[in-house]
C-alpha cells in the first residue's frame, strides 16, 4: 500500500471538482471561507478550473473535463494534496474518462472527500494500491468554528493525529442555507452505538469501503477489482467502512446482498456501519439493523452500527487502505491507522 506524504506548513492545498463544483450557495460562500481559513493558517491555494463551475449534470463540468482535471491536479507538482470541493450523483461518468493506471505511476497524494467521491476514494485504494481520506469536503471547513471532527480530519491530513475517536452528538437536521452559509453543526442527538453481538470488542485490519450508493454501482463493471484487492491483502484480512446518502432501508439490504454475493467480503475481520441518511426508516418490518445484521451475521464477525461515518455529521476521517485497530466500548470508538 501506497501512503502519501502528509501536508507540511509550507505546502500547498489543490482543490477539485469531480463531483459537484461550489457555484450555488450556502457552497460557495462556505468554501471561499474555507479557503481564507486555509490561508489564515499560512497554506497555499491551487484552484482546479472546475470548483466554481455548475454546468454539468450532476457534477461540476462534463465528465471528461472533470477527468482531466483531476488527473491534471493529482499529477501537478503545485499542490501536495487534494481536497474535493462536494459531493454528488454522477461522478461514476468521470471513471470512464480516468487513467488509474497511469495515476498509480505518478507520485502518490493524499486525496479527501466523501459521499460521491467514493469513486475515487475507493478506486485509489483498490486500483491504485493508495491510500485516500473519507473524510469532509472543502466547504465544511469554512464553517465557524470548527467542529472537533474538522480538527481530527485536518490532523489527521497534517500527519498529527493517527487516532480518531467517535463524538457525542450528531446532526439531525442543520441550520445551514443560503443565508446562514458559515453555521457549524447542529449537534443535538447523543451517539447511541449499536453493536452487534452487544458486546466491547477490538478487532484489526485492513479499512475499506465508502458509501454504499458508489459502491453498489461500481460492482461487477471494469472498475471493480475488489476480489484481486482481497485477496492481495488477506493476510491483514479487511475492516469494512460503509455508509448511505439516499438508500431506503431496502435499498441497503439489495446493496449489502449484491456486495456480498460479489465476493467481496473475504476475509472479513468487522464492519463499521454509519447512521444511514434515512436513519429510523422501516420497511415491510425491516430496519436498518435488519438491513445489514440480517445479512452480513453469518460471517460471524463484530457489526458496528451507527458510527460517526458519512452523511449524518459529524463525521471521523477514515483512512481508506490503512490498517487500523479499533476498540468499541460502549458508546465509545477509537480507530488507531497505522500505514503498512
Amino acid at each position: 500500500m501506497r501512503y502519501p506524504k502528509f501536508l507540511q506548513k509550507d505546502g500547498t492545498i489543490g482543490f477539485v471538482a469531480p463531483s459537484f463544483g461550489c457555484n450555488i450557495e450556502p457552497y460557495r460562500s462556505s468554501f471561499q471561507n474555507a479557503l481564507d481559513r486555509f490561508k489564515e493558517l499560512g497554506y497555499g491555494l491551487d484552484l482546479g478550473p472546475n470548483c466554481f463551475e455548475g454546468k454539468g449534470i450532476g457534477i461540476s463540468n462534463t465528465p471528461k473535463e472533470c477527468a482531466k482535471e483531476l488527473m491534471e491536479y493529482y499529477a501537478s507538482e503545485k499542490n501536495n494534496v487534494l481536497m474535493s470541493c462536494g459531493g454528488g450523483e454522477l461522478m461514476c461518468e468521470v471513471l470512464s474518462y480516468m487513467d488509474f493506471e497511469a495515476l498509480s505511476k505518478e507520485e502518490p497524494k493524499w486525496y479527501m472527500g466523501y459521499s460521491d467521491n467514493t469513486n475515487f476514494t475507493f478506486l485509489s485504494t483498490t486500483l491504485m494500491d493508495t491510500a485516500a481520506v473519507y473524510g469532509p469536503c472543502a466547504p465544511a471547513f469554512g464553517m465557524e468554528p470548527w467542529h472537533e471532527s474538522l480538527s481530527d480530519a485536518w490532523k489527521l491530513l497534517c500527519g498529527e493525529k493517527d487516532t480518531v475517536t467517535g463524538y457525542e452528538l450528531w446532526e439531525k437536521e442543520g441550520g445551514k442555507d443560503e443565508e446562514h452559509p458559515l453555521l457549524p453543526y447542529n449537534v443535538t442527538e447523543p451517539t447511541i452505538i449499536r453493536r452487534f453481538p452487544d458486546e466491547d470488542v477490538s478487532f484489526s485490519g485492513r479499512l475499506i469501503g465508502g458509501c454504499m450508493d458508489c459502491l453498489v454501482n461500481l460492482t461487477g463493471t471494469r472498475f471493480d477489482k475488489v476480489k484481486e484487492f482481497t485477496e492481495k491483502y488477506k493476510e491483514d484480512g479487511f475492516i469494512w467502512f460503509l455508509e448511505s446518502c439516499e438508500l431506503n432501508v431496502m435499498s441497503i439490504r439489495r446493496a449489502i446482498w449484491q456486495m456480498k454475493e460479489a465476493g467481496w467480503f473475504s476475509h472479513v475481520k468487522g464492519f463499521l456501519i454509519g447512521r444511514p441518511l434515512c436513519f429510523g426508516e422501516e420497511m415491510f418490518g425491516c430496519d436498518q439493523y435488519q438491513a445489514v445484521t440480517d445479512l452480513l451475521g453469518e460471517y460471524q464477525v463484530p457489526i458496528i452500527m451507527d458510527t460517526d461515518i458519512g452523511h449524518l455529521a459529524p463525521m471521523m476521517p477514515v483512512v481508506s487502505g490503512s490498517t487500523a485497530d479499533v476498540k468499541v466500548e460502549g458508546n465509545h470508538i477509537e480507530i488507531t491507522y497505522t500505514y503498512k
